[in-house]
């Protein structure tokens, strides 16, 4: 089994709670709290190795970050050492976006690229597709820009509903068949030590979960 740390990032109120307990515990809760600080949350998910077709389990140990101003401070403490991000936005606000990119930049100097997977993730697409409903919204990000970005930048690029379902498994799909590209070598040299047998291999990646006991909530 290969484990990774992932981490979500972005503005308040954007819904990373609601992506994270969708993806998780397949429900969705209106009148979810701000998150406080942070909170962790682990999920398996499995993928073919199209070159032995073999089946591959990874498990996401994921930290789901406070957007608040007031625990930004505190975002470093859990993207440090972490495989992949999950930056989110809302698309129907318009200068959500914008804040997605500078969670991006940040990782991008504070963490680096090698063996960084990122995800721009668009979230409340249901907001926009209620037509006639009260709750509906006019989508303030299109999607051409935000995937133009996400290219020019080299990231994974979803748009998704919480509230619904739509695409949350597909994006933590992807982040897995990336991130097993990156490690493939470390799983093929794992086999060579343990020998055939089993479709899956146990490998202890060199970026450890975050659990520090001063964390606040450690």
């Amino acid at each position: 089994m290969l484990q990774f740390k992932l981490v979500l990032l972005g503005d308040s109120s954007v819904g990373k709670s609601s992506i994270v307990h969708r993806f998780v515990k397949d429900s969705f809760d209106e009148f979810r709290e701000s998150t406080i600080g942070a909170a962790f949350l682990s999920q398996t998910i499995k993928i073919e190795d199209k070159g032995s077709q073999q089946e591959v389990v990874i498990k996401f140990e994921i930290w789901d970050t406070a957007g608040q101003e007031r625990y930004k401070s505190l975002a470093p403490m859990y993207y440090r050492n972490a495989n992949a991000a999950l930056v989110v936005y809302d698309v129907t606000q318009q200068d959500s976006l914008a804040k997605a990119q500078g969670w991006v930049n940040e990782l991008k100097t504070k963490v680096g690229e090698d063996d960084l997977v990122i995800c721009l993730v668009g979230n409340k697409l249901d907001l926009c597709t209620e037509e006639g409903e009260s709750s509906s919204k006019p989508k303030a990000v299109e999607s051409s820009d935000a995937e133009g970005y996400a290219n020019e930048q080299g990231l994974l690029f979803h748009e998704v509903s919480a509230k619904t379902g739509e695409g949350v498994k597909q994006v933590f799909q992807s982040i897995g068949e990336k991130l097993y590209e990156f490690k493939k070598h470390e799983l093929a040299n794992s086999k060579g030590r343990q020998g055939a047998g089993g479709d899956t291999v146990n490998v202890q990646l060199q970026r450890p979960s975050t659990n520090d006991a001063t964390s606040c909530c450690g």
